[in-house]
């Protein structure tokens, strides 16, 4: 599916581990409290609480309260480029607090459609319409993600091989200024976040069916084979060859459907 729409009922028992991935995702917390780990930080939640998580940014939850019920949305990185359009076509990172009536009105809709396989459109509308509260409200608030780190994960959603300084040049910013605002407003450095967006460019192509490893890391944007198996083992904890022919993935995604 393209997009989805599933629950979280701490009542039913059930963590996922810590885990990034190449979908963005959105986290409504209609009942209980929570603490989330989001790269490096803490993030506390409750009743109305809305996170977004951008891809590639690591997410889990840590902590929850007894009666913990949350929505979690997401869609294909391209499927919620077309679904958002020009305004902004890459989901950033977020935190903010939704009204009563904005609350009660998502948390109807998502309930209607969670756990479907075949409300795709009504999970994109969905992903529409909380993104622009999502929006709204971090108006209202103040806007809690720096522009320059906006503009650097649309940069990098289309070129993860863009640099730091030449980065920098198309944001009109300095290096400085870019990397600590988007290590303050993602959880985690610039170049690890770049690296994540090859890690997945590479598991693409590989499931496309490129079965060339080296081949395949080179059109992700590493430099070397070397530099992206070192990469993938700090990331993921295995090899590359590992990953996808040893039943390591599997034992990841059990774990994380666990």
């Amino acid at each position: 599916m393209r997009a989805f729409v599933w629950k979280y009922d701490q009542a039913l028992g059930g963590r996922r581990p810590r885990h990034f991935h190449a979908e963005p995702e959105l986290n409504l917390v209609v009942r209980g409290r929570a603490t989330f780990g989001v790269g490096e930080r803490i993030v506390r939640v409750g009743r109305g609480d809305l996170l977004a998580f951008p891809s590639c940014q690591d997410h889990a939850l840590l902590e929850a309260s007894p009666d913990l019920y949350l929505y979690a949305l997401g869609l294909q990185p391209r499927f919620s480029a077309r679904v958002l359009g020009d305004e902004s076509n890459v989901a950033v990172p977020l935190h903010v607090r939704l009204d009563a009536s904005e609350l009660g009105l998502i948390e109807a809709r998502a309930a209607a459609i969670v756990d479907r396989s075949d409300a795709e459109q009504l999970g994109a509308e969905l992903w529409q319409r909380v993104h622009w509260l999502g929006r709204r409200a971090a108006d209202r608030a103040g806007p809690p993600v720096h522009v320059v780190t906006r503009r650097a994960i649309e940069l990098m959603s289309t070129n993860p091989d863009l640099q730091l300084d030449a980065l920098a040049e198309q944001l009109r910013a300095h290096p400085t200024e870019v990397s600590r605002n988007f290590h303050r407003d993602v959880g985690i450095t610039l170049v690890r976040y770049r690296t994540r967006l090859r890690l997945l460019e590479l598991i693409r192509r590989v499931d496309a069916g490129q079965s060339d490893l080296m081949s395949a890391a080179s059109e992700a944007c590493f430099g070397s084979y070397s530099q992206c198996h070192r990469a993938f083992r700090a990331e993921l904890g295995c090899a590359p060859r590992e990953f996808f022919s040893a039943g390591v993935r599997e034992q990841m995604q059990r774990a994380y459907d666990g």
